[in-house]
């Protein structure tokens, strides 16, 4: 049954209306916001500006291509946790999550995005964050803590980051932005 089951849930996550079907009730605001948003043009967060772009071989881009885990050991979680969950909606037990069991990993997102390309920039202005060699690897830092997935009111000319969660972040090693958390 577990072949077979595996072979099932890989067909019917290609479609988002699937996976839309159990998340994202309209009794959930967390999911229908999302929903809303991934929809809305202009996007207006990371995953909408996916969604519109639309995937690199020229697919329509879905829920899954995100959510999916990467590898096996990935693929493997996220259908021992999708088996928990239609386990529990078909007894009638089911409840909603209010956030993510297991976070997007960057492994996620590095299987579209396998080079952090820095936008061109004139001599006079600092290096962007992913320029220095030593962000790119040094730090237990994932995507999505700077880039906000389905948060709104990202940078859009940045890839969405999220400034509050940038300059958190920044101020691990750079005290100057300690000081400007705190006011």
């Amino acid at each position: 049954m577990g072949p077979a089951g595996w072979i099932l849930s890989d067909r019917l996550e290609q479609d988002n209306e699937f996976c839309v079907s159990c998340h994202l009730d309209a009794e959930t605001a967390f999911h229908a916001d999302n929903r809303r948003d991934f929809d809305a043009r202009p996007p207006e967060a990371l995953a909408p500006a996916h969604a519109a772009a639309g995937h690199p071989d020229e697919r329509p881009f879905r829920c899954i291509d995100c959510h999916g885990g990467t590898g096996f050991r990935g693929r493997s979680r996220v259908k021992l946790l999708s088996a928990k969950d239609a386990f529990w909606y078909v007894v009638g037990r089911f409840e909603e999550p209010e956030g993510m069991h297991w976070p997007i990993e960057d492994e996620d997102c590095a299987s579209c995005h396998d080079a952090f390309d820095p936008p061109a920039r004139e001599a006079w202005q600092p290096p962007a964050f992913h320029a220095l060699a030593v962000h790119n690897h040094a730090f237990d830092i994932s995507c999505v803590t700077c880039h906000g997935a389905h948060e709104r009111g990202g940078l859009t000319g940045s890839h969405f980051l999220q400034p509050a969660h940038v300059r958190a972040v920044c101020a691990i090693c750079h005290s100057e932005f300690e000081e400007e958390l705190a006011q």
